[in-house]
């Protein structure tokens, strides 16, 4: 969660308590205070709709449910989500993350025992959360024209067949997914959600259902709306979609600008999709520079080729020497098939599941299911 603004929820129905709180994270940007919820018993309600990082539960409150009942019940339906009881010395509360308490914050207290609990519980949360229950993959080419947004496509859509997915359109300015599928102009995208307070519903509102079955988030319709998208708008919708979605499939645009970057950072998994062509070649070569001094480690990437079967002179071992990496998956051409397909708006692997270009893509979803099993025990034992 470096990096990231954490969403907080505050469950107490004391007012002064509540606008101290308040007080105290205006002089910050790390943490954004999305509401607060005076009554235990709407408390599970608001943490399901609001879906923040980190929640604080007053031990006192009062009424027809206790704090530690909040905490136990807000654990259950919300395991993924941090938090933090607050307490007073004369009613010690013992850390029990089982029972809801990740950590204890004792009144008085200061702006920095505040945010730095809530940054540490939030990034612990994330990083147990990341470890499980979603995967982030983002389709990178440094050079357009290599088939990356109909590979992103078809892959959602093969992936979609046995899990949750969303697939984002992250070519901002000229939204390739849109074109692809043939989206409206007045469908709604990403620059239709609320700058301030996202909530899952807001999400809903914006999807394009594909009739595949996947959820897309579509990018604005015009060039110049692009600029109304902020870094910060994109790492609150990724937040809140990793927490929804077992796959979160990112097609992007040819270029490392703070944009792209944001798509790149969140991934677990980035697909470098490249041909047989020396232009391309090149451009991964120098973005593999970029991710090096990022410290992207190798883990997080691999290699997709495309047209595999259209060497233009080049051999696969000369393509692997000068990445300095094996090709980690390949697809066939098959211009003809999908030529059509696209023009139709619709995804081969459907329409055509038993052609070789086909299984290539069903290879590689394959390959990112087994690899959500192995980080979600929860997804081995279904």
């Amino acid at each position: 969660m470096t990096g990231e603004q954490i969403r907080l929820l505050v469950v107490e129905d004391v007012p002064q308590v509540a606008s101290h709180i308040r007080s105290l994270l205006n002089a910050q940007s790390q943490i954004k205070m999305l509401d607060v919820v005076t009554a235990g018993d709407r408390a599970v309600g608001t943490v399901g709709e609001l879906k923040p990082d980190v929640v604080i539960v007053d031990a006192l409150l009062q009424g027809r449910m206790s704090g530690q009942k909040v905490a136990e019940e807000i654990r259950r339906a919300e395991p993924q989500v941090g938090l933090i009881m607050l307490t007073v010395p004369q009613n010690p509360v013992s850390e029990n993350p089982e029972r809801g308490v990740d950590a204890v914050l004792k009144m008085p207290f200061t702006g920095f025992d505040l945010t730095t609990m809530v940054r540490k519980v939030g990034e612990a949360r994330a990083a147990e959360s990341a470890g499980s229950g979603s995967l982030v993959v983002t389709l990178f080419s440094p050079k357009g024209g290599v088939g990356r947004t109909t590979l992103a496509y078809n892959l959602a859509v093969a992936l979609g067949e046995d899990h949750r997915v969303c697939l984002i359109d992250g070519s901002l300015q000229f939204s390739d997914l849109r074109g692809l599928l043939r989206v409206p102009a007045v469908a709604p995208s990403i620059v239709n959600l609320p700058t301030d307070r996202i909530r899952e519903q807001d999400l809903a509102d914006v999807m394009w259902r594909d009739p595949s079955g996947i959820d897309i988030l579509l990018a604005p319709p015009r060039v110049e709306m692009a600029e109304m998208v902020t870094v910060r708008d994109i790492e609150k919708v990724l937040s809140i979609l990793r927490k929804i979605y077992e796959f979160v499939i990112i097609d992007t645009r040819a270029a490392l600008s703070e944009d792209v970057l944001v798509f790149l950072d969140s991934a677990d998994l980035i697909l470098q999709v490249l041909t047989y062509d020396a232009m391309a070649i090149r451009g991964l070569v120098m973005s593999a520079e970029t991710f090096a001094a990022i410290g992207y480690p190798a883990s997080k990437l691999a290699t997709v080729l495309n047209r595999s079967d259209s060497s233009g002179g080049f051999s696969k071992a000369d393509l692997e020497q000068a990445l300095g990496r094996r090709v980690d998956f390949e697809v066939v051409s098959d211009g003809h098939l999908v030529l059509a397909a696209n023009n139709e708006g619709n995804a081969f692997v459907s329409s055509s599941p038993d052609a070789p270009i086909a299984r290539g893509v069903r290879g590689i979803a394959d390959s990112l299911a087994s690899r959500l099993r192995e980080r979600s025990p929860a997804l081995s034992r279904r």
